[in-house]
């Protein structure tokens, strides 16, 4: 699998201590910030990634924690780990935001979320 980016996301308890933590304790640099004003995601840069924080977990499952690859064609490598008899927790389907995601799980259940990002998508477009 060819991939392109990643990120760590959280789903935290208290998802505005959680910001203020990563932002303010720790001085993360904001990439960015994105959803409704009352409950916003954002992405800090880390290093070489990226940490999102984004909803929220109230029992600290293995939901609380996952990772975001982004991959060049969802549907072939969905076909390719359902042959390889990877866990498919959801299918591949177009997200409200525009991503292709498919969630799979490792072999202790932590959520890994595979994403296309499509051609027409604003985060394949230079804003300025």
């Amino acid at each position: 699998m060819e991939v392109l980016s990643s990120r760590v996301l959280l789903r935290p308890r208290d998802p505005a201590r959680s910001r203020r933590f990563y932002a303010e304790t720790l001085g993360l640099a904001v990439y960015r910030e994105f959803g409704p004003p009352e409950h916003p995601g954002v992405v800090f840069f880390l290093g070489q990634g990226f940490l999102e924080l984004s909803g929220s977990c109230d029992d600290g499952s293995g939901a609380a924690v996952a990772l975001w690859l982004q991959v060049r064609d969802v549907a072939v490598e969905e076909e390719r780990l359902r042959k390889a008899g990877v866990t498919v927790l959801r299918e591949a389907r177009t997200e409200p935001w525009g991503l292709v995601e498919l969630w799979i799980a490792d072999p202790d259940g932590h959520r890994i979320v595979l994403v296309e990002i499509p051609s027409d998508h604003p985060l394949r477009r230079d804003t300025r």
